[in-house]
């Protein structure tokens, strides 16, 4: 069981990983953009990261043994991120906005939670050591 825990705790942390590098490298506020947004504007390479991404993201998910109803609702994400990048321009500019790959992982992420209880992150999750000295510990949402 504590075997099972650590793999979902992995998958976690690599959700978390892929969901910053794609839509948060840059954030302000509640809008971020990273490389899925600025990769939409140029022709194939946009598409072809965005289905790498998210593959990985559902690979993490089977991993973790995540519910059949968060795969599928990953999925929807990270199939309405990847048709948006196709048509020019205006599909473009949608992909660079919609955090598809963001709204996967916290939804892999919420059903580790519930099921595994929290995440811990290194402390030096965020950067240089010391930046953040203490771990940080995801508190599952009660709602």
């Amino acid at each position: 069981m504590a075997d099972d825990k650590e793999r979902a705790h992995g998958a976690w942390r690599a959700a978390e990983r892929i969901k910053r590098l794609s839509d948060r490298l840059v954030g302000v506020g509640p809008v971020g953009i990273g490389l899925d947004g600025i990769l939409a504007w140029v022709p194939v390479a946009g598409t072809a990261y965005s289905l790498g991404a998210g593959g990985l993201l559902l690979y993490q998910g089977v991993v973790a043994g995540a519910s059949l109803p968060t795969l599928a609702r990953m999925a929807a994400y990270l199939l309405l991120d990847s048709a948006a990048s196709v048509p020019p321009v205006v599909g473009w500019a949608v992909d660079t906005l919609f955090p598809g790959h963001l709204m996967a992982a916290g939804a892999l992420q919420k059903d580790i939670e519930a099921r595994h209880g929290p995440a811990e992150l290194p402390p030096t999750w965020y950067g240089k050591p010391g930046r953040r000295a203490k771990a940080v510990k995801v508190a599952p949402r009660i709602v």
